[in-house]
């Protein structure tokens, strides 16, 4: 048996755990993150009720620790590349600590990704998930060769569809009925594709 290597086995591609895009820095979940991870999920709760399963539960500070220190070993297995959003201080270092994105739903085989991301409500609507969706998407294109990236989100989650059009992502289908959202109802799934770095626009990591 010939040895494994970075083109099929994923653990060995190389991932960084650090991105920077013009006004936010993305860090790989780590130890010691557990602090910051809760204070931004405290303050983005009742936004993300709605949309997130989990904001629906209030974790303790020891509890997002475990997450963080989950999603670490996640990053280095390359099951699951998760980023928390750090603002860019002026001297370039992360500062506060106000969202998450990252790739899941990891095909190494066809090399198919899916985009996700959520942020503060004290932050929403300034661009800056635009920016963090242009650096996955560059990311997964550029250094992990993909071949499809995918965001999926419920239909009428109208903030979230707005973002993956602005960065350039078709809408491909509308599958109805497909899960449930947060109250256990049943509802349609959006699902955007894009299948080449090309398809990116320029406009996304320009701040609105």
């Amino acid at each position: 048996m010939r040895p494994k290597t970075a083109a099929d086995d994923p653990i060995l591609v190389e991932v960084p755990e650090r991105l920077d895009t013009p006004r936010l820095v993305l860090l790989a979940p780590r130890a010691g993150f557990g602090p910051a991870l809760n204070r931004a999920v405290l303050d983005a709760q009742e936004h993300l009720k709605p949309w997130m399963p989990w904001a629906h539960e209030t974790p303790s500070v020891e509890q997002s620790e475990a997450i963080a220190r989950r999603l670490h070993g996640e990053f280095v297995n390359r099951e699951h590349l998760a980023y928390y959003l750090h603002e860019r201080d002026a001297d370039g270092r992360p500062g506060r600590l106000i969202g998450g994105a990252g790739l899941h739903t990891l095909d190494w085989t066809v090399r198919r990704f899916e985009l996700g991301y959520w942020i503060g409500p004290g932050h929403a609507g300034r661009g800056l998930i635009t920016e963090v969706v242009a650096a996955l998407t560059r990311l997964a294109f550029q250094q992990l060769r993909a071949r499809r990236l995918e965001i999926r989100c419920d239909a009428s989650n109208v903030a979230s569809r707005k973002v993956a059009e602005r960065c350039g992502f078709l809408l491909e289908g509308q599958l109805r009925g497909d899960a449930l959202d947060v109250k256990g109802q049943v509802c349609d799934t959006c699902i955007y594709g894009m299948v080449s770095i090309e398809e990116l626009r320029e406009s996304a990591s320009t701040p609105r």
